[in-house]
């Protein structure tokens, strides 16, 4: 083994402990709802939210029906808890800040889902190993995504030009990356979990390992992070608690057992469970997102004019565990 496979093995060792260390179990099951309560839902097929497989049959013992609605970006589901559409979902850790830049409060961050590793995933035949070899290169990003965002405050804070390649925007869900790696379009991508398994395991393409993005300090690990709307808080917080409480019992579960986390990962998006046995080596299920982190993206957002306010401290005030922690002794 190679020094810098050492070193890589290292820092995956150092990662993934970080991301599995802050792990607490959860409560007790809380009683049923004494009235029928309907519970609008966003859904996200992607792996780290697999703990939404079964929530429909779960919720149906605390006495609440859920709607479901279902989306391919966060993007959209931000759009749709803002306006009400929906009750809770998932979104982007950034969407705090886009939401407190927009002057709303009716965002509600309750807990981020899950971390890990991001390397760049690149075509086969183009040789991408260090970030000097990105010169010249297109690689396929979503701009405003989670992952963009880890990707260009990792390549501010390593001082490396974003102009040093030439950004592809993809608009859709990950399939679009897929189809434009394998036309050639793209030499590498910015994506996230399962495609970026779904590239390798098909043979379109290898992860970077020399270029890991997961671990800027103004973003961090998270991959995502459950949201209510504020009037959902208002007005359904029992059942938004009962919501999370069957979410972070499957998440738990999850956890313990990589069988059972590829297992629903290939239920609930559909994959072949050999490549979500893969992608589920890759995530870490339980959330690292703080409320400090969420101040320091909305920082980095705003000096890097992804926001036009500084709204670090709006941002922050948006993000509030205190249910999950109740949740989790």
């Amino acid at each position: 083994m190679t020094k810098s496979m050492n070193l890589f093995s290292a820092i995956t060792a150092v990662v993934l402990t970080a991301l599995t260390t802050a792990a607490h179990a959860i409560g007790p099951a809380p009683a049923p709802l004494a009235q029928r309560e309907t519970l609008t839902v966003g859904f996200v097929k992607v792996g780290h939210l697999s703990p939404m497989l079964n929530i429909e049959e779960e919720l149906k013992k605390f006495n609440i029906d859920v709607k479901r609605a279902e989306f391919v970006r966060y993007a959209d589901a931000r759009t749709a808890l803002l306006s009400n559409s929906v009750d809770v979902s998932a979104v982007g850790p950034g969407d705090l800040a886009i939401a407190a830049s927009q002057g709303s409060k009716n965002l509600v961050g309750l807990t981020g889902v899950g971390g890990s590793l991001k390397n760049l995933v690149v075509r086969k035949g183009v040789v991408i190993n260090d970030w000097k070899d990105l010169a010249g290169k297109k690689i396929g990003i979503a701009p405003g995504s989670a992952v963009w965002f880890q990707w260009a405050m990792t390549m501010i804070e390593k001082g490396v030009p974003y102009t040093s390649f030439t950004p592809v925007n993809i608009q859709g869900g990950g399939t679009a990356f897929l189809q434009a790696l394998k036309r050639g379009d793209i030499d590498a991508m910015v994506l996230w979990e399962p495609f970026e398994s779904q590239a390798v395991a098909e043979g379109d393409a290898y992860f970077a390992k020399g270029l890991e993005y997961s671990q800027a300090k103004s973003v961090g690990a998270e991959l995502g992070m459950l949201a209510a709307s504020r009037e959902a808080m208002t007005n359904k917080k029992e059942a938004v608690r009962r919501f999370l409480w069957v979410y972070l019992n499957a998440e738990e579960q999850m956890a313990k057992n990589n069988d059972v986390f590829a297992d629903a990962y290939s239920k609930y998006t559909g994959l072949p469970i050999a490549i979500t046995k893969e992608s589920a080596k890759i995530i870490k299920l339980g959330g690292v997102l703080t409320k400090e982190q969420v101040r320091l993206q909305a920082d980095a957002a705003f000096k890097q004019g992804i926001v036009q306010k500084d709204v670090a401290t709006d941002a922050a005030a948006l993000y509030d565990d205190s249910m999950v922690r109740e949740i989790k002794r």
